[in-house]
């Protein structure tokens, strides 16, 4: 459900877009669904995350700028601002607290060496950032209609192959006992 809410936004773009050529239009739809997602979020579990409201805040902001100043750029550059913003947040983390964001969020899962989080955190930053800067190409590079396409199934399809690469990664550096745990386990039931 929580994923379904999270894509919303981007799904209504994408369709409105698709339906009437638009990207004004689209982006005007955006911003109420964005502003109703975060709603949504809050209603439910009476929680917000940070980057939920950053990344409102930057649709309302850049969507905005878009629709009064009717240039595409502003909406376009959003999502390279949010993963750059991403980028910063994995790389200071650690100065907060002493342990990596990719450990805070995952490390109660998984026991991992503090050399191996940092790595995989790292990973994070150099992806949010390539993902950053491979938006901006296709947008200063290709027509409207393929950076709309690029920014729903580019995106997400990037996405999960660095989910996937890092499955692959957490994998080979889970310590033995671990994994052997997580096999006996899975016999139990």
């Amino acid at each position: 459900m929580k994923m379904l809410v999270d894509f919303l936004p981007i799904a209504l773009f994408f369709a409105v877009y698709h339906l009437s050529d638009d990207i004004l239009l689209a982006t005007l739809v955006l911003i109420p669904a964005t502003l109703a997602q975060v709603a949504f979020v809050w209603w439910r579990y009476r929680r917000v995350e940070k980057m939920q409201l950053i990344t409102l805040a930057l649709v309302v902001v850049m969507g905005g700028a878009t629709v009064i100043f009717h240039d595409a750029a502003f909406i376009q550059w959003k999502p390279t601002v949010v993963n750059w913003l991403f980028a910063f947040a994995f790389l200071v983390a650690p100065v907060f607290g002493g342990k990596t964001l990719i450990e805070r969020m995952m490390g109660k899962a998984i026991a991992l060496p503090a050399a191996t989080w940092r790595r995989l955190n790292l990973a994070w930053v150099a992806f949010f950032i390539a993902l950053g800067a491979i938006n901006v190409y296709v947008f200063k590079t290709y027509d409207e209609a393929t950076w709309v396409n690029f920014k729903l199934f580019g995106m997400l399809g990037l996405t999960l192959l660095f989910v996937l690469g890092q499955g692959v990664y957490l994998a080979r550096h889970m310590p033995s006992d671990t994994l052997s745990q997580n096999d006996h386990q899975k016999d139990d039931v």
